[in-house]
């Protein structure tokens, strides 16, 4: 008689994930017996102790040279999800960071009084005379960065999807809590569901197709159908097919790119920032281990399709950046742009050993890192730059920014240039890596392609530093002042990206050393 094995845990191991997800089943709590006055500073101490207390454990784990397929063969702890996990804690710190600000508002947040409100009625207006504020956007965030860890490190596709819902569903909600323009907040909000909840879809008819070919969901499983194949490779090719469409939807990779503008211009910008970089991070590493480890073996026939994704998201993201004159918009297809780079390091395909420790995966992490910091930075900048009216979207609003504010005309400079893929920033560092991997990897005419796009893409960023130190100031547009919870985001991202950029060699050492999945 068979018996049932005993379930295994390891807690210390998974301690990171475990102390992110009850920080925020701790900040529910708070919700609902914390008195209103005293909810938003109770809720910023549960979110910097638990995202502290992660970050601690991690780097304990990491130094105890902790790893392997944990949680009952759910869940990878290697050199990539270290990197990713701690760059998902510190991304997501600074983001909360954003989060809770309250200065640039009056002593209000940029969340609506009352989400659940009819834009501009009785309702609404007396919760904002109230200065009532969600303050259970923490825990939200929370949850949804706890499934962005689980999402980066899951080895087969039933925990990879159940980590995908938890990290989409809390976002959705979160797009539709502006404080201003409500209407296109809940718009931003409705079109990501809507199209998220499409792309789930595919993800699971993909699901069935990946396991009626391997008879399993492991990712492992998966590498082995594919070596020693029992069925026809058509089952496999269509269930890659479908699965694609659903990680490159998280991307923002075209043709699925459409949710991208309206909901990053429609969301709080605090939480445009969060899904920006963490979102794409998550999205990024799944879509990494899945296509490295449970399809390496079959790289021939997904890197294809992958190549010609990665020039359709490169050209049309620059390209459609270029005629924009909303600043979250560019932005929003400047990040389009970027998830088309980094797919070029995924076509590469060129997988870490132990005795070959280069990869894809190295120069992914390091992009992700520069883009990272001066996305935080860049929008934590976007939340300061402020009319009458609130914050001050329209690019030619943001003339003459540069001479009246010096400081932050220069960071935002430096972040656009960091974009651009300047020399002596991370994002130059970060583009030569995906190129040299890409060129590695036998696509010399898609670096190519990627070469000419970064040099249009330069016109992009370039526009809005000129407009910024040499055209007449607008009227009526000024820098706010923010607290230490703005400025210290977008001094974090101006150092770390002048660092990766002058000094990117321990950073890619580790990166190097530490890139090799878990098989």
């Amino acid at each position: 008689m068979n018996q049932i094995a005993t379930p295994t845990f390891e807690w210390m191991p998974l301690a990171p994930v475990l102390a992110v997800l009850l920080a925020a089943c701790v900040g529910v709590v708070v919700e609902a017996l914390v008195p209103r006055a005293y909810r938003f500073v109770s809720q910023l101490g549960v979110v910097a102790l638990g995202l502290l207390a992660a970050l601690g454990l991690l780097i304990v784990n990491y130094f105890a040279h902790s790893s392997g397929i944990m949680a009952m063969g759910s869940i990878s702890l290697d050199g990539p999800t270290y990197l990713m996990w701690g760059s998902l804690l510190v991304f997501g710190l600074l983001s909360m960071m954003v989060f809770a600000e309250r200065t640039l508002n009056n002593g209000a947040s940029a969340f609506a009084a009352s989400a659940a409100s009819v834009p501009g009625s009785v309702a609404e207006a007396e919760a904002t005379a109230a200065r009532h504020e969600h303050t259970e956007v923490f825990p939200l965030a929370l949850f949804s960065l706890s499934g962005m860890m689980v999402f980066v490190s899951a080895t087969d596709l039933i925990t990879a999807f159940v980590a995908l819902e938890v990290m989409s569903l809390p976002l959705y909600l979160l797009s539709g809590m502006a404080r201003r323009r409500r209407l296109l907040s809940q718009e931003a909000a409705l079109k990501y569901f809507l199209l998220g909840a499409l792309s789930s879809a595919f993800f699971l008819f993909g699901m069935a197709l990946m396991y009626g070919y391997a008879g399993s969901f492991d990712y492992r499983a998966i590498d082995a159908a594919v070596l020693a194949p029992t069925y026809g490779h058509g089952l496999l090719l269509v269930g890659t097919g479908l699965m694609a469409v659903g990680l490159l939807f998280k991307i923002g990779a075209v043709p699925f790119h459409n949710w991208v503008p309206d909901v990053y211009v429609g969301s709080p910008t605090p939480v445009t920032s969060f899904m920006a970089i963490c979102t794409k991070l998550a999205a990024v590493g799944a879509t990494a281990r899945f296509f490295f480890v449970a399809l390496g073996a079959d790289r021939w026939s997904w890197q294809p399709m992958i190549a010609v994704i990665a020039v359709l998201t490169m050209i049309v993201g620059v390209v459609l950046a270029m005629s924009q004159t909303d600043i979250k918009r560019l932005l929003a297809y400047s990040s389009v742009s970027h998830a088309g780079f980094i797919l070029v390091a995924v076509v590469g395909a060129t997988v870490a050993t132990a005795n070959d420790p280069a990869s894809s995966v190295a120069s992914i992490l390091f992009y992700l890192l520069a883009y990272g910091f001066a996305t935080v930075g860049a929008f934590a900048i976007v939340t300061m730059v402020r009319n009458s009216a609130g914050e001050a979207h329209d690019i030619d609003s943001w003339s003459g920014i540069g001479r009246s504010n010096p400081v932050i005309g220069a960071v935002f400079a430096l972040l656009m240039l960091s974009f651009a893929g300047i020399p002596l920033t991370g994002g130059f560092i970060g583009k030569w890596e995906v190129f040299a991997s890409a060129w590695e990897g036998g696509y010399a005419w898609l670096v190519v392609v990627a070469v000419m796009a970064s040099l249009v893409a330069a016109y992009v960023y370039l526009k809005v530093v000129v407009r910024m130190f040499f055209a007449e100031s607008a009227e009526g547009v000024s820098v706010a002042k923010a607290s230490l919870l703005t400025l210290v985001p977008i001094g974090v991202g101006a150092v770390a990206t002048l660092y990766l950029g002058l000094f990117p060699g321990p950073v890619l050492d580790l990166m190097t050393a530490s890139s090799v999945f878990l098989r």
